[in-house]
């Protein structure tokens, strides 16, 4: 019996160690070869020197992408990477796609990226959504994060896409968290971005080496608390944004947490619930004479609100906050407005002065300083957020980029009250406390993941 027990101790040992070897990272590079990729899109050149894999920038061509053969789900992904220069940026694609057609054969490559950022800007780490929406996890989100690049210098990244979950993370430090429904297989790319004319770039290097992959065993590595989290699915929580305090304002499926302004129940028309979005129906255009203005039963201090939302052509709306149902006993309530604009169709976009009456802007108060290339075509979701810290500083983003920066009370925000419309309003904006509003103009706009943690 004794010996029996031997050899199963011996033969468990060896199944726990041959486990525990296959779930270590391996290889995605041989050191050696390209074995297991392949150049497509733009027409820099991949080669292998010295243990590492070498893309070299060329003028006048797009994007290009060293990709593997394979495709993969879940897994860790480790590297280190060194850019020559600091006016253009790189990146590794994750469970990315193509399409082989575009580019004249060459392909166009699609799908998250992690970002490689030299520039002023210093978005290394970030997360991209290359050809496709974009900007996902701008570093404006994670301002802290910003300094960890070393110039000139190899730095090493981890990638985690484990289920929905994908995180980056440089030198060791946690950077950007996005969960996303889209893509849960791919390749992984290597990136040599397009430089066009630039003859400053052209022939300088980016340097791959030490790629590794783990896709079995994968162990979730821990974010801590504090780091915002941009979420994807819509109406929906993560373990991770709840245990950071968050809340959602609007449940995907009832009016619950909502009135109207200047009411005690929801709306009995004007509004509309139906497949996880809160939405304003179409009317007149004119200001709060449909169902009127929602606002949340719950007053709040310091917080940080997010929400998105999707415009129709020409549409107007608007989420106020700081709303107190004083000012008024009818029509439209008075708050602080974050602006929900189409800046091109509306004709408010044209009022105001500077421009502080479009999109994302502190309406009618300050102008929203944004670029048409952070921003999602009319029809497509828009990510909006409102941080209201406890000293009463306040910052706007839209999607992800902040895009206003004032102080509440402040001298300079009571000069720019004095020469606006709300000029009569004694001490406008500076109430401790009001409601979340969500404005009805008459036209059709569409809200969902509303979400809030106090501060």
């Amino acid at each position: 019996m004794s010996i029996n027990i031997k050899k199963y101790t011996l033969l468990s040992l060896c199944l726990i160690s041959l486990s525990a070897a296959a779930q270590k990272a391996k290889p995605l590079f041989d050191g050696k070869t390209l074995t297991g990729w392949k150049s497509v899109a733009g027409a820099a050149s991949y080669k292998v020197e010295d243990g590492m894999i070498v893309g070299t920038m060329v003028k006048g061509t797009p994007n290009s992408f060293l990709i593997t053969e394979k495709e993969y789900g879940d897994f860790v992904l480790e590297l280190d990477v060194k850019l020559e220069g600091s006016t253009t940026n790189t990146g590794v694609q994750t469970r990315s796609h193509i399409k082989p057609e575009a580019n004249n054969g060459r392909g166009l490559v699609y799908g998250r990226q992690m970002e490689i950022d030299p520039t002023p800007r210093a978005w290394t780490g970030g997360i991209y959504d290359e050809a496709r929406r974009l900007w996902l996890y701008p570093l404006e989100l994670n301002t802290a994060a910003k300094p960890l690049y070393k110039k000139e210098e190899f730095n090493h990244y981890r990638i985690e896409c484990i289920g929905n979950e994908t995180k980056t993370w440089v030198n060791g430090s946690p950077v950007a968290y996005v969960i996303d429904t889209l893509d849960q297989s791919g390749f992984i790319g290597l990136q040599v971005h397009g430089i066009g004319s630039n003859f400053e770039n052209d022939g300088k290097k980016v340097y791959f080496k030490n790629i590794t992959i783990q896709t079995e065993g994968l162990k979730p590595k821990a974010f801590p608390k504090g780091i915002y989290a941009v979420n994807l699915t819509p109406n929906t929580l993560s373990a991770y944004e709840k245990a950071n305090g968050y809340k959602l304002l609007f449940d995907g499926k009832s009016n619950k947490g909502w009135v109207g302004a200047y009411k005690n129940a929801f709306p009995a028309k004007g509004w509309q619930i139906a497949d996880g979005v809160l939405s304003v129906q179409s009317s007149n255009g004119a200001e709060s004479t449909n169902g009127g203005d929602i606002v949340t039963t719950d007053q709040y201090t310091a917080f940080d609100l997010s929400f998105e939302f999707k415009l129709t052509p020409g549409a107007n709306s608007g989420v106020k906050y700081f709303v107190t149902l004083s000012e008024n006993n009818s029509g439209s309530a008075i708050g602080l407005e974050y602006q929900v604009l189409d800046d091109v169709l509306h004709p408010d976009a044209k009022l105001g002065r500077d421009g502080n009456r479009t999109l994302g802007s502190l309406y009618d108060l300050i102008t929203a300083k944004k670029e048409a290339r952070f921003l999602r075509p009319i029809g497509s979701w828009n990510n909006g957020r409102v941080v209201v810290y406890p000293n009463n500083k306040v910052e706007h983003y839209l999607n992800g980029v902040k895009v206003v920066e004032y102080v509440r009370g402040s001298e300079e925000f009571k000069k720019i009250v004095a020469i606006s419309k709300y000029k009569d309003w004694k001490n406008f904006g500076q109430a401790p406390k009001g409601h979340i509003l969500i404005q009805d103009h008459g036209n059709a706009v569409s809200f969902r993941t509303i979400k809030l943690k106090t501060l």
